[in-house]
């Protein structure tokens, strides 16, 4: 079935880019499992979010569960702010080994780190994980300039990250976005002009925000903060399979324009019409003839 139309190409699994990156608030493993049956092909890397992954019961079942099934894992950026706040980075650390987690997510989300400090942690993480830092504040007072976040996000990559995510927050009105939920347009195109996007991942986890981001740098656009209801709705619209991209991956403007000029020709002509309206109202009308009541 996947053969039968004609859609944008995908990267083959593991992708390099039109990365999925998708938010596990406290999935139980059943869900996990019904998840994975369903769209394991369409999802990259999964994140227990913020700090559920050190309180969910069965963590371990589901770390293996996404594994089995060829996904990696990551544990939310605020966890390990923490763990750098309480001076337990190596406890944090130990603790992922133990896991068997592959991908760490470094933020300075709510703490603030030089970017000295942030490139220290992840060189020291990248010597044996695939690290994922996170740029931009979750305090929506918190501005950050344009050019800043260029150069927080190059630090990061010279550093030795993977990818770096542009913060969006779960609510998607915070770094990228205004309070509104609204793209900060300027800001992404001043982003991409100075650094390539396949070192991105924009967090998006509003439809409005994925259908922008998927018009603007194509199927192939890294996107994060998913929901895992998501994440079939997400590989559609990369697809052009959605309504709101079908016109940027399949002809719709040329055929529709083609319409146009068929239901045109097919109409009468405009003079045309214009006579037979001035012959119609020319005609006199009949007479009605009404019969005498007696």
């Amino acid at each position: 079935m996947m053969d039968l139309f004609d859609t944008p190409q995908r990267s083959p699994k593991p992708r390099d880019v039109g990365v999925s990156h998708i938010m596990d608030k406290g999935l139980g493993l059943r869900q996990v499992e019904d998840l994975l049956s369903t769209c394991s092909s369409c999802i990259d890397i999964v994140k227990l979010g913020w700090g559920t992954g050190y309180v969910t019961q069965n963590v371990a079942e589901k770390i293996a569960a996404y594994r089995d099934a060829g996904i990696p894992v990551c544990f939310g950026g605020t966890l390990l702010e923490v763990a750098i706040l309480q001076g337990r980075f190596d406890a944090y650390r130990g603790m992922v080994r133990d896991f068997g987690v592959s991908h760490v997510e470094i933020s300075n989300g709510v703490i603030d780190l030089t970017m000295k400090e942030k490139a220290k942690y992840i060189r020291e993480l990248a010597k044996e994980f695939t690290v994922l830092s996170e740029v931009g504040s979750k305090d929506s007072e918190k501005i950050i300039a344009p050019y800043r976040w260029v150069e927080l996000i190059q630090s990061d990559l010279d550093a030795g990250a993977w990818k770096v995510i542009c913060e969006a927050r779960e609510s998607g009105t915070v770094g990228l976005y205004f309070g509104s939920g609204e793209v900060r347009a300027g800001l992404i195109d001043e982003i991409v002009a100075k650094i390539d996007p396949a070192d991105l991942i924009f967090e998006a986890p509003q439809r409005a925000q994925q259908c922008f981001m998927v018009r603007k740098l194509g199927s192939e656009v890294n996107l994060g903060n998913i929901a895992s209801t998501d994440v079939i709705g997400l590989e559609t619209l990369r697809l052009g399979l959605r309504a709101d991209t079908m016109a940027q991956f399949h002809a719709v403007e040329a055929w529709n324009r083609k319409r146009d000029a068929d239901l045109e020709a097919q109409l009468p002509h405009p003079e045309r019409r214009s006579r037979v309206s001035a012959d119609a109202a020319a005609s006199p009308r009949p007479r009605r003839h009404l019969s005498k009541i007696r």
